[in-house]
């Protein structure tokens, strides 16, 4: 509907409807772009490759959308004053408020049939979750959280800012469509929102964390080489060869700083260092670092890498590789052929291609193990296998 049909209610819920001010006001940010459903690119030239911009991405202001949040969250935040004893009148500044952001290739989204504008068939969404609004009243020493989201992974609390059509592997057009947020982001976090709360006027500092995106995201925003890399950990150091000696002792060590350093030295080479050695001393840095992330890995993809070894031990001990050198390929695709067949009979589980979260789910289960222990010829292997399934339940 056309904006001056919407009931003021209606207006209310769209980004855009309520003042606020920024001190200082934000840079790099033009005060002219105008609030509501702006085109993703204002801000920027007029052509990415070879679409045209004005059809390729739609986003809301950074800023704008963070006010329509908060004031969506109003009614929660003077609860949480009230509940926890604060005179309202002495919290008008020191609000934190902490913000999850999430990005993430949503697939095929091609018309089936039908003409529109030349755009990637892909997309990618950008959005945000307020997660936490704490505050530190005049004269105390400790911040109080007066609002703790209840469902931060839930698809109510998350709210879209950014859909582009573009392919997430498509570097240079992704990064020039996440470059108007980008810059928005960091002029926020220079500085204070003012905004009308239970009809105060109270100042907001925002912290941004971004642990919304999967590994191909991560590898992509912080300019690392792509997932096949012998580089496997978006954490550490660690080579796949290290990593393989050494299953325990690693700790976080990689940054957004640390690879903005690493990538000037990739860019600059100032030790005149062969590309081999410059690529050790990089760790596998070799683009420009360009959203600062916090990766992290998430209990979905948790369950299917410890699924896939899972799978790969079952189709072991099928075969009782360990009385075995080196089976053949055929001898490992019989194993395979029983395991998927077992599964299929007594768990109703169809073989997949690709591990996914359902999948992996069902087989970390005792079920799954007494299935496959039927087909485990030693009773000691057995039980090593359900002892070892417990261990892991």
């Amino acid at each position: 509907q056309p904006l001056h049909s919407l009931r003021a209610a209606e207006k209310e819920l769209l980004p855009g409807f309520h003042p606020f001010e920024w001190q200082p006001a934000l840079k790099n940010v033009s005060p002219s772009c105008n609030v509501a459903i702006i085109n993703g690119l204002s801000g920027w030239a007029s052509s990415v490759d070879d679409s045209p911009a004005d059809t390729i991405t739609r986003r809301f202001r950074y800023d704008v959308a963070l006010v329509s949040a908060l004031k969506d969250l109003e009614e929660d935040i003077m609860d949480g004053l009230r509940e926890s004893g604060m005179e309202d009148s002495a919290c008008t500044s020191g609000f934190n408020v902490m913000i999850k952001e999430c990005c993430d290739g949503m697939g095929d989204v091609s018309e089936k049939h039908g003409g529109g504008p030349v755009v990637p068939e892909k997309a990618v969404r950008f959005s945000f979750t307020v997660m936490s609004v704490s505050v530190l009243a005049d004269g105390k020493k400790e911040e109080v959280t007066i609002f703790t989201e209840p469902k931060p992974n839930s698809e109510m609390s998350c709210k879209p800012l950014c859909l582009m059509f573009v392919d997430e592997s498509d570097h240079e057009t992704l990064t020039a469509l996440l470059g108007p947020i980008v810059a928005e982001r960091n002029a926020m976090k220079e500085s204070r929102l003012i905004l009308s709360i239970g009809g105060l006027s109270r100042s907001f500092r925002f912290h941004f964390r971004g642990t919304g995106y999967d590994e191909k995201m991560v590898r992509e925003m912080e300019g690392l080489e792509a997932s096949g890399s012998t580089y496997v950990c978006t954490l550490c150091d660690s080579t796949r060869a290290e990593a393989s000696k050494n299953m325990v002792l690693h700790s976080v060590t990689r940054s957004h700083g640390e690879n903005l350093e690493r990538y000037e030295i990739w860019r600059s080479n100032p030790f005149s260092e062969s590309a081999d050695e410059l690529r050790d001393r990089v760790k596998g840095v070799s683009s420009k670092p360009f959203l600062e992330t916090q990766p992290t890995l998430d209990a979905l993809h948790c369950d299917i890498g410890n699924a896939s070894e899972f799978f790969k031990i079952f189709q072991d001990e099928i075969g009782e590789m360990h009385k075995k050198v080196n089976p053949s390929r055929e001898q490992r695709r019989s194993w395979r052929a029983a395991l998927d067949k077992q599964l299929r009979m007594k768990m109703k589980l169809k073989p997949v291609m690709r591990m996914n979260g359902n999948y992996a789910r069902r087989l970390m289960t005792m079920e799954a193990v007494e299935a496959v222990c039927e087909l485990v010829p030693s009773e000691e292997r057995r039980e090593a296998l359900r002892e070892l399934m417990r261990l892991y339940l």
